[in-house]
C-alpha cells in the first residue's frame, strides 16, 4: 500500500492536485497499485478554518506517509498577517519538521515548447539541468533575526554537516547524469560562502570523476539565461537556490511546467514551483503539468518506480507535441485548452503507453 498525503492549499492548488489525483488513479488501475490518499488543509485554507497555517494534525499526517503532494500556498488574502503567521512561514516549518534538506528542481526544455520562452530557440534547445537547493539552513533559518524602526537583520549561517550532506547528494546526482557539478556561492564577499566552498571541495575528493566548477551567484544568474546548456547539476545554498531555480524555471517558458521534489532522510514532499495564482483560481485555466510531473518525481525518488515516472514524462511530451496548450504556454494562434482537458489528454496517453 502506497500512502500519499495531499495538501491542495490555496488558489489553483486544489485544481492542479485534482489533476494529479486523476493521473494517480489511472496509474493505479494500469499497474495494479494500491494507493491511499488522505487530504489535509494547509496554508490560508487551514488558517481560515483553524487560525493557523499548519496544524499538528496535518504535520503528523505528513510524517506518517510515503510522500506528500502539495498544490500551492498563499495569496493576497493573507499577506497582511504577522510575519510568523504567513503561509511562507508554514512552508519553512514543514520543511524543517520533515527534515527536507534538499530541493530538486529540474530545468528541462521540451522541444515542443521552444517558442514559449522569451529566449531564442537555439539558446534553449537541449537545455536539461537540475538545480539542487539546500533547504533547511542559511539565512531563512539563521538566528538572530528581526527588525525595529531603525534596522532589520538576518543571519546567514551553515554548519559543516549541512553543507556536507547537500554537497554529497549533488555529487551523487551528477554521477548519474553527465558528471558535471556547478557550485554557486558568493565566496568573494561572504565568509559563509567561503565556508560552503571549502566543504564542497572536501567532498569532491570522494567523487574525482565529477568535474566541479565554482561560480559566483551573480554570474550564475547571467549564465543561466545566456547559455543554459552549459549546466548539468547546480548546487547552492537556500537563498541563492530560491532565486536561481526561479530564473531556471522561466527560461523553460512557464513556471507552470516545472515540478520539484524536497527530499530528506525519512520524508519527501513534491510540489509544482508555481504560486497559487489567485487571479485564475476556480476558472479551469491552470496548467497542471508541473504538478503531474511532480508525481513523476515522486515515483522516481520516493517510490523507486522509474518506469512509471518515465511513462508520465512521455505522456506529457506526447500531449505537448500534439499542440495542446494551456494559456500560460500558448503562443499567438495556439488553441488554448482548460485544466481538465489537458489532464484528460495526459491520462489518455498514459493508458495507451
Amino acid at each position: 500500500m502506497i500512502k500519499i498525503v495531499t495538501i491542495p492549499g490555496d488558489g489553483i492548488g486544489s485544481e492542479v492536485v485534482a489533476s494529479a489525483l486523476q493521473v494517480l488513479s489511472a496509474l493505479e488501475e494500469k499497474h495494479g497499485l494500491e494507493i491511499e490518499t488522505e487530504e489535509h488543509l494547509f496554508g490560508g485554507a487551514s488558517y481560515d478554518v483553524h487560525g493557523e497555517m499548519l496544524t499538528e494534525e496535518t504535520l503528523d499526517a505528513c510524517k506518517n506517509c510515503d510522500a506528500v503532494l502539495l498544490g500551492a500556498v498563499g495569496g493576497p488574502k493573507w499577506e497582511n498577517l504577522p510575519h510568523e503567521k504567513k503561509p511562507e512561514a508554514a512552508l519553512l516549518r514543514i520543511r524543517k519538521e520533515l527534515g527536507l534538506f534538499a530541493n530538486f528542481r529540474p530545468a528541462k526544455v521540451y522541444d515542443a515548447l521552444l517558442n514559449a520562452s522569451s529566449l531564442k530557440p537555439d539558446i534553449l534547445s537541449g537545455t536539461d539541468f537540475m538545480v539542487i537547493r539546500e533547504l533547511t539552513g542559511g539565512i531563512y533559518f539563521g538566528q538572530p533575526r528581526g527588525y525595529d524602526r531603525e534596522r532589520g537583520w538576518n543571519t546567514m549561517v551553515y554548519e559543516q554537516h549541512e553543507v556536507e550532506r547537500i554537497a554529497r547528494l549533488a555529487f551523487e546526482t551528477a554521477m548519474k547524469r553527465q558528471k558535471r557539478l556547478t557550485s554557486i556561492d558568493k565566496a568573494n564577499v561572504l565568509e559563509c560562502s567561503q565556508f560552503w566552498r571549502n566543504i564542497v571541495h572536501e567532498v569532491h575528493k570522494d567523487f574525482p570523476e565529477v568535474e566541479l566548477n565554482d561560480m559566483y551567484v551573480d554570474n550564475a544568474a547571467m549564465q543561466v539565461v545566456r547559455d543554459p546548456k552549459q549546466f548539468d547539476v547546480i548546487v547552492t545554498k537556500n537563498l541563492f537556490g530560491d532565486i536561481i531555480s526561479d530564473i531556471s524555471g522561466m527560461i523553460t517558458g512557464s513556471l507552470g511546467m516545472l515540478p520539484s521534489a524536497s527530499i530528506g532522510s525519512d520524508h519527501a514532499l513534491y510540489e509544482p514551483i508555481h504560486g497559487s495564482a489567485p487571479d485564475i483560481a476556480g476558472q479551469n485555466k491552470a496548467n497542471p503539468i508541473a504538478t503531474i510531473a511532480s508525481v513523476a518525481m515522486m515515483f522516481e525518488h520516493s517510490l523507486s518506480m522509474q518506469h512509471i515516472a518515465d511513462e508520465i514524462y512521455t505522456a506529457i511530451e506526447r500531449v505537448l507535441e500534439s499542440g495542446m496548450r494551456t494559456a500560460d504556454i500558448a503562443n499567438s494562434g495556439d488553441s488554448i485548452v482548460s485544466t481538465t482537458e489537458i489532464t484528460d489528454a495526459i491520462t489518455a496517453n498514459l493508458e495507451v503507453s
